[in-house]
């Protein structure tokens, strides 16, 4: 059959005319249709020329105009599992979303062929559909997403301001005393730091955060993990212990760093690392920090704390401290042990009755305990002369060396020697914060809320937003502060409606520094060690629950990783169980991630196009005795290719992945004369895995195999393919098939073609 004429454009070569369609979008008002497209063009004597049907190479373009989705499969996707995930520049346009449910049936090639070649002109076009909404003062939106303050400022309703001040008033009632005590008791610097945390982060976090009902502030972990740097820094004799103004100036070096670390993180796009630390690993090392900071509580609680400094524990490990609690109980003071066990003892019983009422009396949660114990232990030191007996209290906390709200930049030249000490603590601090926080921000944003609408939670915006927080809290010298869970929860139940509480929880905070703190100074140091051994057992009391499901489960790798980090942390350091979590998690993922996932494919019994995984449905598939067909069900990298060859050579001579390669022989030599590679799972592939592929390809032509591709998922794994050599050595455009089953009858057909 003779070709029509065609006019210049059309008689370009091929790779020129698939180029040239696929610069062009479609039009948004193209309707599906099952007839051949027909392209008419000028003949030589400017007439109409006959109607050009495509040829086999472009047959389905019209596919591609009838906007079939990304899989090449029009009406369902049968894939099963793996579905090749878009990438961000490869979004459907807007007629491709409305058409792809009137797409016909899966299977049919439009052209009425059965079978049909794939090519990059038949893979659908996945050009950016952003160009298709009208978009007015796109600048302004582009603000509103990125300083979320925008956003909500706009929404804001008076009505909403009488649940911010209550959820703030609570919060301040609650955190401002634990405020206190993380920073003297666990950090290590003067209380007052510990209030700053509450004054600059959660105001900067209501300008840039993105979750709107999330409260910053400082937290245990972090708190521990700073007194450790203070520590380090003593030992190291850069600093004194009893110097607050060089310890708060460490504080603030940490703080900052922490910050700068989590900042640059944002900016440059590694949200996605809150997903690399696993959950053994954080349980194992979160109950570790509990117990480490209930031990650390014992000393101060009994009024040891001058023995255990005489007797040089007080920088020892966790071990050390509880022998020496133990052997020296008889020794501690009566009057601060009382006072201390009874404040754990009251704020334990409304802990307990909170959680039991709550669910019928949702008003008890408003019940300020904490600040009652507080107040009514400094009443009762002042009016009884506790402070006289023995009982160590507060004491002056705006009359610091550094005085309130003095302002020292963290990155000075001078200050090199504490950065050094700090970095590799610092980062462990931004990396548990941020974790905390997009955990967090994750469990309130599955939660419907009546306040501000429209802000949705962005990994990235949050490093950002804790980052710029904590860069300007370090140069107040405030502690590392994050979003914390429970203290976002109490913030949304008490009626909080938009980002306005953290604004007013700050000023609160300020209010408190420049007025009230004065009337703390009777506070028992006492009182403080108890609320901060409340928060150790909140941190311990999860653990059961997990141990129970992992132990369910038979998860013993997880189970080993919690037992491991949590004994390196007690019985040596934190700066261990830390290091051996993050390392074992880190190998963990990577052996996950370099193993292959290749199945070998089946016809499903009684069928001639359905094909199922072998191996996992034996019962109901037989193997293909003259080809191989072989799914790769995810992207191809440099990780996951290594193998990929021992793994086929696997599924050549046994047919299955999990016989053991010193078995002899079990699949015959002459059933892998044809291979089918159905690439639908490959949704990009890097340059080290078309690298690995093509020497498959190649050496499987050496050996005169054929090898056949299928479901192709988008053009750019096929230009890879194309640069790299593979389309032209496994015998051109005619081996790239739209299914499995046209790819076997096409290997079948070349089988005849030999044998007559």
């Amino acid at each position: 059959m003779s070709e029509p004429d065609l006019s210049p454009e059309q008689s370009r070569s091929l790779h020129e005319r698939i180029f040239n369609i696929f610069r062009t979008a479609p039009p948004t008002n193209a309707a599906p249709t099952s007839a051949p497209r027909q392209l008419a063009g000028p003949d030589k004597n400017g007439g109409s020329a006959a109607p050009y049907t495509p040829g086999e190479t472009s047959r389905l373009l019209e596919s591609y105009d009838s906007h079939e989705p990304a899989c090449g499969l029009r009406g369902s996707c049968d894939h099963g599992t793996f579905s090749p995930r878009l990438e961000r520049d490869e979004a459907w346009g807007i007629a491709s979303l409305n058409d792809v449910g009137m797409a016909g049936p899966p299977g049919r090639d439009p052209s009425g062929d059965g079978d049909s070649t794939q090519g990059p002109e038949n893979i659908p076009s996945m050009e950016s559909s952003v160009s298709a909404f009208p978009m007015k003062n796109r600048k302004s939106l582009y603000i509103s997403y990125y300083i979320p303050f925008f956003n909500w400022i706009t929404q804001y309703r008076l009505s909403f301001l009488r649940g911010d001040l209550i959820s703030a008033m609570t919060i301040a009632s609650i955190y401002i005393p634990m405020a206190l005590s993380l920073s003297s008791n666990l950090a290590h610097a003067p209380p007052i730091n510990g209030l700053y945390s509450f004054v600059f982060n959660p105001l900067i976090y209501a300008i840039l955060g993105s979750s709107p009902l999330l409260v910053v502030g400082p937290e245990a972990a972090g708190s521990l993990l700073t007194g450790t740097i203070v520590k380090a820094s003593v030992s190291q004799g850069l600093s004194k212990e009893e110097d607050e103004a060089a310890s708060a100036l460490i504080v603030g070096i940490a703080t900052a760093m922490a910050g700068a670390m989590i900042l640059i993180a944002g900016l440059t796009r590694l949200g996605f690392l809150d997903n690399v630390l696993s959950r053994p690993f954080l349980r194992g090392f979160i109950t570790a920090i509990g117990f480490v900071i209930f031990v650390d509580q014992l000393i101060p609680e009994a009024g040891l704390a001058e023995l255990a400094k005489d007797a040089a524990v007080s920088h020892g490990t966790t071990v050390e401290k509880l022998v020496f609690f133990v052997r020296n109980i008889s020794k501690c003071h009566g009057l601060t042990a009382a006072v201390s066990f009874t404040s754990f003892a009251i704020i334990m019983v409304f802990r307990t009755l909170k959680k039991l009422l709550q669910p019928r009396y949702p008003l008890v949660a408003y019940f300020p305990d904490r600040i009652l114990v507080v107040i009514i232990s400094a009443i009762l030191t002042w009016h009884l002369g506790w402070d006289k007996q023995g009982l160590e209290i507060l004491g002056p906390t705006k009359n610091t060396a550094n005085g309130v709200f003095a302002f020292k930049w963290p990155f000075q030249f001078s200050h090199m020697k504490h950065v050094r000490t700090a970095l590799s603590t610092s980062f462990i601090i931004a990396l548990l914060g941020f974790f905390e926080s997009s955990v967090a921000a994750k469990g309130l944003g599955n939660a419907r809320q009546a306040g501000v609408q429209g802000m949705a939670v962005s990994a990235n915006r949050e490093m950002v937003a804790l980052g710029v927080a904590n860069v300007v809290g370090g140069c107040f010298m405030a502690l590392p502060a994050f979003g914390g869970y429970g203290r976002s929860k109490v913030n949304a139940s008490t009626g909080a409606r938009s980002p306005m509480s953290s604004i007013l929880l700050s000023l609160i905070t300020f209010i408190s520094i420049m007025v009230l703190l004065p009337y703390l100074y009777y506070l028992p140091k006492a009182v403080l060690s108890a609320m901060i051994s409340v928060v150790a057992f909140s941190l311990i009391e999860e653990c059961p629950h997990d141990l129970a499901f992992f132990i369910r489960l038979r998860g013993w790798t997880e189970l080993t990783l919690m037992v491991l980090i949590f004994v390196s942390t007690i019985f040596y350091s934190l700066e261990l169980g830390i290091a051996l979590g993050i390392g074992l998690s880190i190998l963990i993922l990577i052996r996950h991630s370099t193993q292959p996932r290749i199945q070998i494919l089946g016809k499903v019994a009684g069928t001639s196009d359905r094909f199922e995984n072998a191996e996992l449905h034996p019962e109901k598939v037989e193997l293909v005795e003259s080809a191989l067909i072989v799914k790769i069900p995810e992207p191809l990298t440099f990780a996951n290719t290594g193998d990929l060859k021992n793994r086929l050579r696997r599924l050549e001579m046994y047919g299955t992945n999990r016989a053991h390669p010193s078995l002899p022989r079990m699949r015959p030599a002459e059933h892998n004369k044809n291979l089918i590679f159905d690439v639908h799972g490959v949704t990009s592939v890097d340059g080290s895995g078309t690298q690995v592929l093509f020497e498959i390809v190649d050496e499987y032509a050496e050996q005169g195999v054929r090898v056949f591709f299928c479901r192709l998922p988008n053009r750019d794994v096929f230009r890879m393919f194309e640069r790299s050599g593979i389309v032209d050595r496994c015998g051109g455009m005619s081996h790239f098939v739209s299914r499995v089953d046209e790819a076997l009858r096409l290997a079948e057909s070349e089988d005849r073609g030999l044998t007559a």
